[in-house]
């Protein structure tokens, strides 16, 4: 069974993951890693927290000559800052604790937490909390998508939507040219109109101390037909993406295909109609069910999006309670970005990538990466033969 866990605060010594399931054999790239933590740390409207930290992996167990060994994987990712905090986040106890934070931000964590957990101290809540913990779930993403490169599939990544403004794309997108002009814009979207606007909309939003939110479209090309099932809610993929996605900080929505476009048409103009060609095996002219039907990959691209809300520290802070006194106040102003979904892309990669490895890993099996492509091969070989053509 795969799994993984997390931990680590914002401010802290450092993030680490424990990664458990990983067959044997499977060649870790940690150029590939940290290329990826780069990435979650790029894009236009960033902080000033993306210059102080220059985040890389360290590998502490699981490995041997850079490949897996089957047995748990132990990451971890300094925190640069850590040594500027150490008396406001120190582990050992101190002679004289800093005064507690108390201004809870509308939006974030810190009101329902700080009562949940019985603090005083948002700090408590908000260093758990912060989306800087996201580190350690793209370099999880990153291992595993070394997996699922190995198995033929691809994940990638662009911004659909940015402070209102729509980046358009063709109605059936080539997405190997979609990912080349996101990843050479600053805003990461493929449509250099809309990242003009964009980018000045994220300057103004910036100049009058606000935030601003978008969408992302994650896309997963190759994966065969048959990962995920129908059998039961938990075990349907697109229930397991969703869940994944919406695991994000920030994000409050996420479509797969058509999605929410489906409320407004008739079946007609919704479902993907089926064709076969004794050359080329079974097809579909659209792809609005984004890949997944019944809770299962159809052999289309696994497309799906998320919405990201802006974010909810501004430097133009809104109005809040002293959650000791109950005076009015405004809230609290922690370190924050203007708008980080051009991020948010990459870490969406990281958990569709998470979500896919796991369903192969279920569907496939095996120790080892070798036993592993072997039962994958054997499977398209299979499907192939049903007509399925070279998608399989």
């Amino acid at each position: 069974m795969f799994r993984f866990l997390t931990g680590g605060e914002s401010h802290g010594p450092s993030l680490s993951a424990v990664i458990e399931g990983l067959p044997a054999g499977l060649t870790i790239d940690f150029e590939e890693i940290n290329r990826q933590l780069k990435r979650r740390q790029g894009g236009y409207g960033r902080g000033d927290r993306q210059k102080i930290e220059s985040d890389t992996v360290e590998i502490l167990s699981g490995v041997r000559f850079g490949r897996t060994l089957g047995s748990p994987i132990t990451l971890v990712v300094r925190n640069r800052d850590f040594d500027n905090w150490r008396d406001r986040m120190s582990v050992a106890p101190v002679a004289s604790e800093t005064p507690p934070i108390v201004e809870a931000r509308p939006g974030h964590a810190d009101f329902a937490g700080m009562l949940k957990y019985a603090t005083n101290d948002l700090r408590n809540i908000l260093e758990r909390s912060s989306a800087r913990n996201t580190a350690t779930l793209v370099a999880v993403g990153a291992i595993c998508r070394g997996l699922l490169q190995a198995c033929g599939i691809r994940v990638l990544s662009h911004v659909a939507v940015l402070g209102g403004i729509e980046a358009k794309l063709p109605p059936a997108p080539d997405y190997a040219q979609v990912e080349r002009a996101a990843e050479a814009s600053p805003v990461r979207v493929a449509d250099p109109e809309a990242e003009e606007k964009i980018i000045a909309a994220i300057d103004a939003a910036g100049a009058r101390g606000d935030t601003l939110g978008g969408v992302f479209e994650v896309v997963a090309i190759g994966c065969p037909p048959g990962l995920g099932s129908h059998v039961h809610w938990d075990r349907r993929l697109d229930s397991r993406l969703a869940a994944a996605l919406m695991g994000i900080q920030a994000i409050k929505g996420v479509e797969i295909g058509m999605g929410f476009g489906v409320a407004y048409r008739p079946g007609s103009q919704v479902h993907d109609e089926i064709f076969h060609d004794p050359a080329t095996g079974f097809s579909r002219s659209t792809n609005n069910a984004g890949g997944l039907e019944g809770g299962m990959t159809n052999g289309e691209p696994i497309v799906v999006r998320a919405a990201m809300k802006p974010l909810s520290t501004l430097k133009s802070p809104l109005r809040s309670v002293n959650m000791e006194t109950r005076e009015a106040v405004t809230a609290h102003f922690e370190r924050s970005d203007v708008c980080a979904v051009p991020a948010a892309g990459v870490i969406g990669e990281a958990m569709v990538g998470i979500v896919v490895c796991e369903a192969v890993l279920e569907k496939f099996g095996g120790d080892s990466m070798e036993e592993l492509l072997r039962n994958l091969q054997s499977y398209r070989d299979a499907i192939r033969q049903r007509g399925f053509g070279s998608q399989g």
